[in-house]
C-alpha cells in the first residue's frame, strides 16, 4: 500500500517480507522501555521513520538493541536524530522490523521541536486507532507501528509493576551468570535489569465512528526512567510527579498529542504506546 506524503516522496507501507540487507536512513521517534533477554540481557525496541530524499516513506523497527552494551561511537543516538545504519530483515512476521547493525550507525543530524517535526510527520499521522488494529488481528503482516492522533484524552491510570515474571527472571539470571564466567567482559555493565515500579495506561478516543475507546499500556523509555529518578520517593510522591508529567503536562488541552504506538510480534491485535 502507497501514499503521496506532503513532501512528495512515497509512503511505503509494504505487503511482503524484505529480502536482503539494505541501508536505511531515519529520523527515530521511538526509544522503548528495555525488557529482559536471554542473548542481550536486555533489549530495546527502536522505531522511526524511514527517509527518502525530501520526506517520510514508512515506518521501520529496530531490535534488538542493548543500549547499555552498544559501542561507544553509536551509543549517544537520541530520539529525533537522524541516523543511518546497515540492517537485515528480522526474522519474524512484522514487516517493518529490522535486525540493525550497530557498528555501523552514523548520526547525521537532529530535528529540533516542534515546528520541524510536526511538518515532517504530519503527513503519516492517522486518525484511526480501530481500523489499524482490525487490520492487525486480521493480518500479523498489516501495518505494526503508527503515529495516531486521538479525538478525546480520557484518562491516566498507574498500577503497581507486579516484577519480573519467572521467565523474565531466568533471561536475566542466565545473562548475568554468562557475563561473569566470560573473562573477555570485564567491562560491561553486569548490574540486573531491575522491574519498574508502575505500569500505566492512557484511556483514550480515536476519531473512528464506532471506537468504543481504548486502553493501552506506556512503553516508553522516558516513563520508566522518569520512576527510576523518583526511586527515592514515596508511591503516594512517584504516583503524583508521574501523572503530572504523563498527564497534566503531555496532555494539557493545549497541546496537539498524538500517540506512536507499535504492537506485539505474539500478539498482533495488542498495541502499546511506544510515545507520545
Amino acid at each position: 500500500m502507497t501514499t503521496e506524503s506532503l513532501f512528495g516522496d512515497t509512503i511505503e507501507y509494504p505487503t511482503v517480507k524484505p529480502v536482503g540487507p539494505a541501508r536505511h536512513r531515519i529520523l527515530i521517534t521511538v526509544k522503548a522501555a528495555p525488557n529482559p533477554s536471554v542473548s542481550h540481557g536486555e533489549t530495546v525496541c527502536v522505531a522511526g521513520v524511514l527517509l527518502g530524499d525530501v520526506g517520510p516513506r514508512g515506518w521501520i523497527r529496530l531490535y534488538p538493541i542493548n543500549f547499555r552494551h552498544l559501542p561507544a561511537a553509536t551509543e549517544a543516538f537520541t530520539k529525533y536524530d537522524i541516523v543511518s545504519v546497515d540492517c537485515q530483515p528480522a526474522g519474524e512476521a512484522r514487516l517493518e522490523s529490522w535486525k540493525p547493525n550497530m557498528a555501523t550507525l552514523q548520526v547525521e543530524g537532529h530535528l529540533p521541536p516542534w515546528k520541524r517535526r510536526q511538518q515532517l510527520l504530519e503527513s503519516i499521522i492517522d486518525d484511526s486507532m480501530c481500523s489499524i488494529r482490525k487490520l492487525a488481528s486480521a493480518d500479523a503482516k498489516a501495518r505494526s507501528l503508527a503515529l495516531v492522533r486521538p479525538k478525546e484524552i480520557l484518562g491516566f491510570r498507574l498500577e503497581p509493576h507486579p516484577g519480573w515474571s519467572s521467565g523474565e527472571q531466568a533471561k536475566i539470571d542466565a545473562y548475568v551468570n554468562q557475563l561473569e564466567l566470560d573473562v573477555f567482559e570485564e567491562a560491561q555493565d553486569k548490574t540486573p535489569l531491575e522491574a519498574p515500579r508502575f505500569k500505566g495506561f492512557y484511556k483514550w478516543r480515536c476519531a473512528d465512528p464506532t471506537c468504543t475507546t481504548h486502553e493501552q499500556s506506556i512503553m516508553d523509555w522516558e516513563f520508566v526512567a522518569l520512576q527510576r529518578h523518583l526511586w527515592s520517593r514515596s508511591d503516594a510522591e512517584a504516583h503524583a510527579a508521574i501523572r503530572k508529567r504523563f498527564f497534566e503536562e503531555i496532555c494539557a488541552a493545549e497541546n496537539d498529542v498524538a500517540f506512536y504506538v507499535g504492537n506485539q510480534a505474539k500478539r498482533p491485535q495488542t498495541f502499546s504506546i511506544l510515545g507520545v
